[in-house]
């Protein structure tokens, strides 16, 4: 095991770590950007450094595990302020030793004591705003939804769109971070004045167009919500998880319960 690459575009390299998740590695004539770090297992710096001789800065989607803790293989990287807590959490004996279960389950061994010592980077503050790399633009815009400091990345030279976790062909909504449905829907509406053509996720290989998010975005209408299915999601029991499928072959999975208490408060105040 080990990570695996592909150069989807030129000057960007969607890496998957051991365990599955992905992160971007967009290369500019100065500097380079990687987006998400994964779970850390095995040292992020050094792989993305073999593919690229410029300086790396890391920047993390939001502040779940699976993203935040690659990041210890660099001494900062930077998120969105209000996910920063919740990459503290995320950093914590806990999660890590949960992330050392999983790999172990797939047959994939780490050095535990190195992994569960390795100090946390300094949390820096992410700003939205543009990040020029050299020959390439990056525009950080703040998305909430997945969680409430969730970030996507625009680059116009290759009119790609990085979505972290508030995308994926199954994206999950269901977290206590997580925001209600409803307000995940209008934020997501707004990606789509982007003039983007391509989109990569965190956890999916592939390349994607933009038809298919499109299409995930334009069927989460009410009809769709309101008719999502009960799904069993026992890894986070007391959750009355719900699935939608707004398009060919993808699903939510959300929160149902805070989709009804949102759409109540909305209609007390009209």
């Amino acid at each position: 095991m080990g990570f695996c690459f592909s150069e989807v575009l030129p000057d960007v390299f969607h890496i998957e770590d051991s365990l599955g998740v992905c992160m971007t590695l967009l290369c500019g004539s100065r500097e380079a950007l990687l987006v998400d770090t994964g779970f850390g297992l095995e040292d992020v710096a050094a792989f993305a450094s073999s593919l690229t001789d410029r300086p790396i800065r890391p920047v993390l989607t939001h502040g779940h595990y699976d993203h935040i803790l690659g990041a210890g293989w660099f001494s900062e990287a930077a998120l969105l302020e209000e996910d920063r807590e919740l990459a503290q959490e995320h950093g914590s004996a806990f999660w890590r030793k949960r992330t050392l279960e999983e790999a172990a389950r797939r047959g994939f061994y780490a050095d535990e004591e190195a992994f569960l010592s390795r100090p946390a980077p300094v949390w820096k503050k992410l700003e939205e705003g543009w990040i020029d790399l050299g020959g390439l633009s990056v525009q950080v815009i703040r998305c909430p939804g997945h969680t409430e400091g969730s970030a996507v990345f625009y680059i116009p030279e290759r009119a790609l769109l990085l979505t972290g976790d508030d995308w994926n062909p199954c994206t999950w909504l269901f977290f206590p971070e997580a925001l209600p449905v409803q307000v995940y829907r209008r934020n997501m509406q707004q990606l789509l004045k982007l003039p983007f053509r391509h989109v990569l996720c965190p956890h999916r290989t592939e390349l994607y167009e933009r038809s298919m998010l499109e299409d995930f975005i334009t069927g989460l209408t009410d009809d769709k919500l309101l008719s999502a299915k009960p799904v069993d999601n026992g890894a986070w029991l007391g959750i009355r998880t719900v699935q939608a499928e707004p398009a060919p072959d993808q699903c939510i999975i959300f929160d149902a319960e805070k989709m009804r208490r949102y759409g109540q408060e909305n209609h007390e105040r009209e």
